[in-house]
């Protein structure tokens, strides 16, 4: 098995072109296509003259962080024998001007599991370490990613 794997999409803008003042105004709608996936309708934050309605490029790391710790996270406790009842997970993250860039300087993972067996609760907890340290999204960023779990059966 191969250990390196190609990851290709399209962005294609979607937005338009008025003008305000006499100065261009570029709307920030995007859409990003993988093939065979549903498109993600995607735009800058609010605060960054986009439609809050959709998807920006911030929430989309969050999901990225979220989603990678999750598969990580069953990945390691299907290995471990471990029965996974549900999970959810809160993420948040922080955009903020550090050494004189606006950048993400951390991303919490609030991730809330309730495992089936009672006796396993530790070892379940334990396992976020695991998880996050082998998470391939986590590896990849410059900033802090802090995993702050509740296990329960």
């Amino acid at each position: 098995m191969s250990h390196e794997h190609l990851f290709e999409g399209d962005l294609r803008w979607t937005g338009k072109t008025t003008l305000a003042e006499g100065k261009p105004k570029l709307e920030r709608s995007f859409t990003i296509e993988f093939p065979g996936k549903a498109p993600i309708d995607g735009s800058s934050p609010a605060v960054f003259n986009g439609d809050e309605s959709r998807h920006n490029p911030e929430t989309l790391m969050v999901s990225s962080l979220m989603a990678c710790h999750h598969l990580t996270y069953l990945a390691v406790c299907e290995r471990s024998g471990i029965g996974v009842a549900s999970y959810t997970d809160h993420g948040t993250g922080r955009l903020a001007v550090r050494d004189g860039r606006m950048r993400m300087v951390e991303i919490v993972l609030r991730p809330q599991v309730r495992i089936a067996d009672p006796a396993q609760v530790e070892r379940a907890t334990a396992l976020h370490e695991k998880a996050h340290a082998n998470c391939f999204m986590s590896n990849s960023v410059n900033f802090e990613v802090r995993i702050e779990p509740t296990v329960t059966a």
